[in-house]
């Protein structure tokens, strides 16, 4: 689906937000890295969706009104079998809101960002970046700055984190791909510039890999629900 049928096609269903694979297909159309996966409805779909992607893999509840999913043990990690998949597909496809699980590959990294956006009633859409996975809410170490956002500013917000010494190189781990990670913030960044209906985007978290690589394996996209539909079509990967 194109942005704006997966934008149009919640606001319809009356949703002020995407589940997590639509989230991560709107994110993709514009450039940004997102894991493997693959939407299943089945246990046995899941498992054919694992041994096409490699194991291990992971497996997580998906639904429109479904977010949290590891406080409410809606994720399942580092699956190896078939059988193992179908167990946990069939356990996650009971959960209450979900309509179908989402099998992804499993992203190595043990460093990790949160990348997103908001819109200050007094700024506009502002882009951010902090530090991700169970950090974000210890630390506080979340940036701002306003979109759209020139790559100095992206550059100084990323350097004035506590985190950025995990963006260096250490203990073996490749220096984050400075360029690709500034990439993904003017990214999401051109989403809100294209759809006023999105208020807000959570993608948590971006792993960072061994190699440095930037991949994101959870999203959130938020709308407005009294938003217009988009009218027209509207390119996503920009320059």
């Amino acid at each position: 689906m194109t942005p704006e049928e997966i934008i149009n096609r919640a606001l319809s269903q009356g949703r002020d937000r995407l589940s997590e694979h639509e989230s991560k297909e709107l994110l993709a159309a514009f450039g940004v890295p997102v894991c493997r996966e693959v939407l299943a409805r089945t246990p046995e779909e899941a498992a054919a969706s694992a041994a096409t992607l490699g194991f291990p893999v992971a497996v997580k509840a998906c639904g429109a009104e479904i977010s949290h999913k590891s406080e409410q043990s809606l994720v399942a990690l580092s699956l190896k079998t078939e059988p193992e998949v179908r167990e946990a597909a069939a356990r996650l496809l009971d959960a209450d809101g979900a309509d179908s699980v989402i099998v992804a590959e499993m992203v190595s990294g043990s460093r990790e960002l949160l990348l997103g956006l908001v819109r200050d009633l007094q700024f506009g859409p502002c882009v951010m970046a902090g530090a991700g996975g169970v950090l974000t809410e210890v630390l506080d170490d979340v940036a701002f700055r306003m979109a759209p956002t020139a790559r100095p500013d992206i550059e100084d917000m990323l350097d004035s984190l506590a985190c950025r010494p995990m963006l260096s190189a250490f203990r073996g781990q490749a220096a984050a791909d400075r360029d690709a990670l500034a990439d993904v913030v003017a990214a999401i960044g051109k989403v809100a510039e294209a759809f006023p209906q999105v208020s807000e985007i959570d993608v948590n978290p971006v792993i960072i890999t061994k190699s440095g690589q930037i991949v994101a394996v959870d999203a959130l996209v938020v709308l407005e629900r009294s938003a217009p539909a988009v009218a027209g079509k509207i390119s996503g990967k920009q320059s």
